[in-house]
């Protein structure tokens, strides 16, 4: 396993260099970055005798951050742009995303021990294709694939290589990743996000047939509906909550509908935070997966199922 990914830091990095950024903004990402700094060195000093201590602390500092950039980043701007453009800078929910590969690590989950993967956010493996025909030669028949970027997953490089001979003289090689977890990382989970989650999920497995497929998302936005008929394995609300009403968050849109409401704002992040029960329910799948062993057939014709 390699060193963190910093998808996060990268969106601070993107916003401090967006032209349209406002110039009273402009001192706030500079802070905002090196709040995150100070957040990734407490992150990095987290100890405790016990996996689950270390975990507690982790999810503790998740949710300060959190708070941070929700309030004095984004809600208290003296300016519109960082609110009403939350979906396209992805200030917020790029936080998770920085943030799970610090729980899927041997340090939380022993189990990872050992294992060569990639965690984090990675463009992996979706479709392969050939790009040739009988007119038009190619090496390798032309070998080409199409890749998802993906919020985050734990995958593996995976080298491909094609040729029309069988001693592969001029073959093409190809390299991309081949995920066996994905999962996607939502802000406000509504309908639409949903069914394009399920489409997303249905190619994560037909490119990997025992790929593994979780939404996670922070507030609830629609009617909960099964995931029995979909590819999705889990849903995970990870602050167990409905998003704040249309006729509450309708006045955010303005810096006096905002200063007018912070206090409700604040007390309803600080009501519904990120809940450790949820990360640890996600952490169990993944433990699950890691423990699964091929059955025996002794323990089967006892058992008299597999």
């Amino acid at each position: 396993m390699s060193g963190f990914p910093t998808p996060h830091l990268e969106k601070l990095t993107a916003a401090s260099e967006n032209d349209k950024l406002p110039l009273c903004d402009k001192p706030r990402i500079e802070r905002a970055i090196q709040h995150y700094h100070q957040w990734i060195k407490a992150l990095d000093a987290v100890a405790g005798k016990t996996p689950q201590k270390r975990l507690e602390k982790l999810i503790a500092l998740l949710n300060e951050y959190r708070l941070w950039v929700d309030v004095e980043l984004i809600f208290d701007s003296e300016d519109n742009f960082l609110y009403r453009q939350k979906g396209q800078l992805k200030l917020d929910n790029s936080i998770i995303e920085e943030f799970l590969p610090r729980l899927i690590h041997p340090s939380i989950v022993p189990e990872m021990a050992g294992f060569d993967v990639v965690v984090g956010p990675a463009k992996c493996f979706s479709a392969l294709y050939f790009e040739s025909s009988l007119d038009v030669a190619q090496l390798g028949g032309g070998m080409a694939f199409r890749t998802k970027a993906q919020d985050f997953a734990i995958s593996k490089k995976l080298y491909l290589k094609a040729a029309h001979r069988p001693d592969f003289k001029d073959a093409v090689t190809k390299e991309t990743f081949i995920a066996y977890v994905v999962s996607e990382c939502k802000t406000n989970l509504d309908k639409t996000m949903f069914q394009e989650a399920c489409a997303t999920a249905h190619d994560v497995k037909s490119a990997v047939s025992g790929a593994r497929y979780y939404l996670l998302c922070e507030w609830l936005d629609m009617t909960p509906v099964s995931t029995g008929a979909t590819d999705v394995d889990e849903v995970i609300l990870l602050r167990k909550a409905k998003r704040l009403g249309s006729n509450v968050r309708r006045n955010f849109g303005s810096v006096k509908g905002r200063k007018d409401s912070r206090d409700k704002y604040i007390n309803y992040l600080k009501d519904n935070p990120l809940r450790l029960e949820m990360f640890q329910r996600f952490l169990n799948h993944i433990r699950g997966l890691l423990q699964s062993e091929a059955p025996v057939e002794s323990d089967v014709l006892n058992k008299g199922f597999f």
